[in-house]
């Protein structure tokens, strides 16, 4: 019983902690080779073991491991989200915490990344980029409203949003969602990736489908998204591809998440 109440994102954390011990015996082992190649070519007395091609390669990996190790150590998990512009990848982040904490839907386009993790406190507020001001919001609104009006907020910026855990138990197990700008706002998208999602440990891309898929549409979407992922970036074969594409409205499970929180019966979704 103890072991079924256990949150899978405890799960995580334990993985992690066992990943991270590997990792570190891994930086142990090339640091102490990578010294030893050193020092032969530091003593003229000792035969050199690796040429300097080999002696680069060596110090490539354990700069390699030692920025793995950095990511590891990280005490939250941190999953990003990317789609094009109003794909719903904000509904599905409010679906997961079980609330409306980002704007969304039409109208909501923003060119900054939003970061939304837990905070102990029983306030709701935000964090902009190179500032530290708490800007406090209640509501969803409040939140969209600062965003359009803080004039100072620059195009491919962070802004973290912080939510109280008491509010949302996903955000208890330290966990951080970001919300990207649309993959079709503009051509620095790569460049603010790698600025501010390189380390995160789950990338999900959101696209839009139809609110009611028939088997038609629903095989049209999935041979496009089999395409995108297989062929076009290729970072997945295709049978373990179907396995990693989801139908789901967000929207109706926000809805029906919401509903049972407050004790009302739930739609069909």
């Amino acid at each position: 019983m103890a072991e079924a109440a256990v949150s899978p994102l405890k799960h995580f954390v334990l993985a992690k902690k066992t990943i991270t011990a590997i990792f570190e015996q891994l930086l142990d082992y090339v640091t102490e080779g990578a010294a030893f190649v050193e020092a032969t070519y530091r003593n003229p007395e000792l035969e050199r073991v690796a040429t300097e091609d080999e002696l680069a390669e060596i110090q490539a990996y354990k700069k390699k491991l030692a920025v793995i190790g950095e990511v590891l150590s990280r005490r939250h998990m941190k999953v990003a989200f990317f789609g094009r512009t109003s794909s719903g990848k904000s509904s599905v982040i409010n679906a997961m915490l079980w609330d409306k904490v980002l704007p969304s839907g039409i109208g909501h386009t923003t060119n900054c990344f939003l970061s939304v993790e837990g905070t102990d406190g029983d306030k709701a507020y935000l964090m902009t980029e190179g500032s530290d001001e708490k800007k406090s919001v209640k509501t969803v609104n409040q939140l969209a409203h600062a965003l359009h009006m803080d004039k100072d907020l620059k195009a491919g910026c962070l802004v973290h949003v912080f939510w109280p855990k008491s509010k949302c138990a996903l955000l208890r197990d330290d966990l951080v969602l970001v919300d990207s700008p649309g993959t079709d706002v503009t051509t620095e998208l790569d460049s603010w990736i790698d600025k501010f999602c390189l380390d995160a440990d789950v990338f999900v891309l959101v696209a839009n489908s139809e609110s009611t898929l028939m088997n038609t549409v629903r095989r049209q979407h999935m041979e496009r998204c089999l395409t995108f992922l297989v062929d076009e970036l290729k970072v997945i074969d295709p049978v373990e591809a179907r396995n990693r594409i989801f139908f789901v409205s967000a929207k109706e499970v926000l809805s029906a998440r919401r509903q049972k929180a407050q004790g009302m019966p739930e739609s069909g979704v």
